[in-house]
């Protein structure tokens, strides 16, 4: 099975404050070409379905490869057409991955939709993962056993002090490295903050920050070869 089910917001704002956010682009990009060029299929689902904002600072930053990409109609279409995450049968993929922004604060943590797919995708033996915000999906997965799927695992995620450097730490709902440690998960991150840094556990792939998706990418990538 080659297929890979990225996950994107729909959230466009910081809650209630009219401050943008929504997907930060890159990191959809720099996995999707990345698992692509491995022989992966991707399709792209959100909480809601329809519509994925971009957070415009990720729009402001994009690389050449990231306006590439942006340049392209059935790419963009494809952002503004997602699925809905109820409507996904995750039978057929091989791995889950969650990308940040931090408009997954809002729509990722509680979406029972979203939570079902991975718990089957894991539970079905493929990999879970995400990168910075995106591990916000993450917290509240509980397998078939009760067990959350963090408590005792090994992860990473956008860090207190990457909250800080991007000035928003007090627009955040949460922070995320706290929840983790809330729900017994070992939460590591890089010394440097904006710096590439992703881990592994098992069939759990995590990275810390939007300079981390290619390297979580390779991560995915790597694992899902072994399985």
């Amino acid at each position: 099975m080659s297929k890979i089910l990225a996950v994107v917001t729909n959230q466009a704002t910081y809650g209630t404050n009219p401050h943008q956010t929504g997907l930060w682009i890159a990191e959809l990009v720099h996995f999707y070409d990345g698992v692509r060029q491995a022989g992966f299929e991707v399709d792209i689902v959100s909480p809601a379905g329809g519509h994925v904002p971009l957070d415009p600072r990720s729009v402001k930053t994009a690389d050449k490869g990231v306006r590439g990409y942006m340049n392209d109609r059935a790419f963009m279409s494809n952002l503004d057409h997602t699925s809905k995450a109820a409507d996904v049968d995750p039978a057929q993929y091989a791995a889950i991955f969650y990308t940040g922004g931090h408009g997954v604060m809002w729509d990722f943590p509680d979406d029972a939709a979203l939570q079902q797919a991975a718990r089957e995708i894991y539970e079905n033996g493929g990999v879970v993962s995400s990168v910075c915000h995106g591990a916000c999906g993450l917290l509240n997965i509980t397998l078939s056993d009760g067990s959350l799927l963090v408590d005792g695992r090994t992860v990473t995620g956008f860090s207190t002090a990457e909250e800080r450097v991007a000035m928003v730490k007090s627009r955040v709902p949460f922070l995320l490295e706290d929840e983790f440690r809330k729900r017994g998960a070992n939460y590591v991150k890089n010394t440097i903050p904006m710096t590439p840094f992703a881990t592994a556990d098992g069939r759990l792939v995590t990275g810390q920050n939007p300079y981390s998706t290619k390297v979580v990418t390779a991560k995915i990538i790597e694992t899902l070869h072994r399985l």
